[in-house]
Protein backbone atom coordinates (compact mmCIF):
# COMPACT_ATOMS: atom_id res chain seq x y z
CA UNK A 1 0.00 0.00 0.00
CA UNK A 2 1.47 3.10 -0.73
CA UNK A 3 1.33 6.37 1.33
CA UNK A 4 -1.44 9.32 0.27
CA UNK A 5 0.06 11.85 -1.61
CA UNK A 6 0.51 14.81 1.20
CA UNK A 7 1.23 18.62 -0.05
CA UNK A 8 1.49 21.62 2.43
CA UNK A 9 1.16 25.26 1.18
CA UNK A 10 2.66 27.12 3.43
CA UNK A 11 1.87 31.23 4.24
CA UNK A 12 0.70 33.84 6.58
CA UNK A 13 -2.91 34.44 4.71
CA UNK A 14 -3.10 37.40 6.93
CA UNK A 15 -5.39 37.81 5.14
CA UNK A 16 -6.52 35.06 2.55
CA UNK A 17 -7.32 36.05 -0.78
CA UNK A 18 -9.10 35.22 -4.04
CA UNK A 19 -5.31 34.59 -5.04
CA UNK A 20 -4.77 32.19 -1.88
CA UNK A 21 -7.81 30.37 -2.67
CA UNK A 22 -6.75 29.69 -6.94
CA UNK A 23 -3.86 28.02 -5.29
CA UNK A 24 -5.88 26.42 -2.88
CA UNK A 25 -8.77 24.45 -5.29
CA UNK A 26 -6.67 23.90 -8.01
CA UNK A 27 -3.96 22.66 -5.60
CA UNK A 28 -6.38 20.14 -4.38
CA UNK A 29 -7.40 18.57 -7.36
CA UNK A 30 -3.75 17.96 -7.59
CA UNK A 31 -3.27 15.89 -4.42
CA UNK A 32 -4.90 13.60 -1.96
CA UNK A 33 -4.64 15.36 0.87
CA UNK A 34 -3.65 19.40 1.35
CA UNK A 35 -2.44 21.08 4.28
CA UNK A 36 -3.27 24.65 4.50
CA UNK A 37 -0.26 25.91 6.98
CA UNK A 38 -0.41 29.13 8.42
CA UNK A 39 2.57 30.02 9.47
CA UNK A 40 3.33 31.96 12.93
CA UNK A 41 5.50 34.43 12.37
CA UNK A 42 7.27 36.30 15.21
CA UNK A 43 9.20 39.09 12.62
CA UNK A 44 5.96 39.74 11.75
CA UNK A 45 2.86 42.16 13.10
CA UNK A 46 0.43 39.98 11.78
CA UNK A 47 -3.58 41.75 11.44
CA UNK A 48 -5.54 38.68 11.96
CA UNK A 49 -3.84 36.50 15.21
CA UNK A 50 -3.40 32.53 13.86
CA UNK A 51 -6.29 31.27 15.24
CA UNK A 52 -8.95 33.88 13.18
CA UNK A 53 -6.70 33.19 10.07
CA UNK A 54 -7.58 29.13 10.40
CA UNK A 55 -10.92 29.84 10.90
CA UNK A 56 -10.83 32.33 8.23
CA UNK A 57 -9.61 29.75 6.20
CA UNK A 58 -11.64 27.01 7.42
CA UNK A 59 -14.75 28.96 6.52
CA UNK A 60 -14.14 29.84 2.98
CA UNK A 61 -12.33 26.10 2.28
CA UNK A 62 -15.38 24.44 3.54
CA UNK A 63 -16.69 23.30 0.03
CA UNK A 64 -13.49 21.50 -0.09
CA UNK A 65 -13.30 17.89 1.55
CA UNK A 66 -9.41 17.11 1.30
CA UNK A 67 -8.14 20.07 3.15
CA UNK A 68 -6.82 20.59 6.72
CA UNK A 69 -6.37 23.87 7.95
CA UNK A 70 -3.61 23.89 10.50
CA UNK A 71 -0.01 26.55 11.56
CA UNK A 72 3.33 25.70 12.50
CA UNK A 73 6.23 27.56 13.32
CA UNK A 74 9.97 27.47 12.74
CA UNK A 75 10.93 25.54 9.40
CA UNK A 76 8.67 24.68 6.73
CA UNK A 77 10.55 21.31 5.94
CA UNK A 78 10.32 20.12 9.78
CA UNK A 79 6.59 20.64 9.94
CA UNK A 80 6.19 18.73 6.22
CA UNK A 81 8.35 16.24 7.48
CA UNK A 82 6.16 15.75 10.69
CA UNK A 83 2.90 15.90 8.66
CA UNK A 84 4.12 13.12 6.45
CA UNK A 85 3.94 15.74 3.60
CA UNK A 86 6.70 15.61 0.41
CA UNK A 87 5.77 18.25 -1.57
CA UNK A 88 5.43 22.69 -0.62
CA UNK A 89 3.05 24.29 -2.97
CA UNK A 90 3.78 27.77 -3.42
CA UNK A 91 1.93 30.46 -5.78
CA UNK A 92 3.73 32.94 -7.82
CA UNK A 93 2.28 36.28 -9.36
CA UNK A 94 5.17 37.41 -10.88
CA UNK A 95 9.09 37.19 -12.25
CA UNK A 96 9.64 39.41 -8.72
CA UNK A 97 8.09 35.94 -6.89
CA UNK A 98 10.03 33.05 -8.54
CA UNK A 99 13.28 34.64 -7.70
CA UNK A 100 12.46 34.80 -3.93
CA UNK A 101 10.49 31.42 -3.88
CA UNK A 102 12.99 29.60 -5.94
CA UNK A 103 15.55 30.33 -3.49
CA UNK A 104 13.92 29.49 -0.52
CA UNK A 105 12.94 26.13 -2.74
CA UNK A 106 16.75 25.67 -3.27
CA UNK A 107 17.38 26.43 1.15
CA UNK A 108 14.63 23.88 1.77
CA UNK A 109 16.17 21.32 -0.40
CA UNK A 110 19.65 21.80 1.48
CA UNK A 111 17.44 21.02 4.56
CA UNK A 112 15.55 18.36 3.45
CA UNK A 113 16.32 16.38 -0.10
CA UNK A 114 13.12 14.55 0.43
CA UNK A 115 10.98 17.30 0.07
CA UNK A 116 9.90 19.04 -3.66
CA UNK A 117 8.49 22.32 -4.12
CA UNK A 118 5.98 22.81 -7.05
CA UNK A 119 5.22 26.87 -8.06
CA UNK A 120 1.59 27.25 -9.42
CA UNK A 121 1.14 30.84 -11.26
CA UNK A 122 -1.54 32.22 -9.90
CA UNK A 123 -4.22 32.77 -12.42
CA UNK A 124 -4.59 35.96 -14.26
CA UNK A 125 -7.36 38.00 -12.78
CA UNK A 126 -5.25 37.17 -9.49
CA UNK A 127 -1.75 37.90 -10.28
CA UNK A 128 -1.66 41.64 -8.39
CA UNK A 129 -3.12 40.98 -5.30
CA UNK A 130 -1.30 40.31 -2.08
CA UNK A 131 -2.50 40.35 1.28
CA UNK A 132 -0.54 43.55 1.47
CA UNK A 133 -2.32 45.32 -0.37
CA UNK A 134 -5.77 44.50 0.34
CA UNK A 135 -5.03 45.29 4.21
CA UNK A 136 -3.39 49.11 2.37
CA UNK A 137 -6.92 49.38 0.46
CA UNK A 138 -9.28 48.40 3.73
CA UNK A 139 -7.06 50.56 5.90
CA UNK A 140 -8.44 53.39 3.69
CA UNK A 141 -11.77 52.59 3.53
CA UNK A 142 -11.56 51.31 0.27
CA UNK A 143 -13.61 48.02 -1.21
CA UNK A 144 -12.16 44.54 -1.08
CA UNK A 145 -15.46 42.64 -1.36
CA UNK A 146 -13.64 41.51 -5.16
CA UNK A 147 -10.13 40.63 -3.80
CA UNK A 148 -11.18 38.09 -0.89
CA UNK A 149 -14.17 36.24 0.26
CA UNK A 150 -17.45 38.58 1.73
CA UNK A 151 -16.25 36.63 5.29
CA UNK A 152 -12.86 37.81 5.45
CA UNK A 153 -14.20 41.73 3.46
CA UNK A 154 -16.53 41.82 6.51
CA UNK A 155 -13.65 41.11 9.13
CA UNK A 156 -11.42 43.46 7.97
CA UNK A 157 -13.83 46.08 8.17
CA UNK A 158 -14.59 45.17 12.00
CA UNK A 159 -11.36 45.58 12.74
CA UNK A 160 -10.06 47.90 10.92
CA UNK A 161 -13.53 50.29 11.65
CA UNK A 162 -12.35 54.04 13.11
Amino acid sequence: MTSPLIAIYPGSFDPITFGHLDIIERSCHMFEKLTVAVLKNPNKTALFTVQERIEQITAVTRHITNIEVDFFTGLTVEYAQQKGAKILVRGLRAVSDFEMELQMAHTNKTLNQTIETIFLATSNEHSFLSSSVVKAIAQFGGQVDHLVPVEIAVALRDRLKP
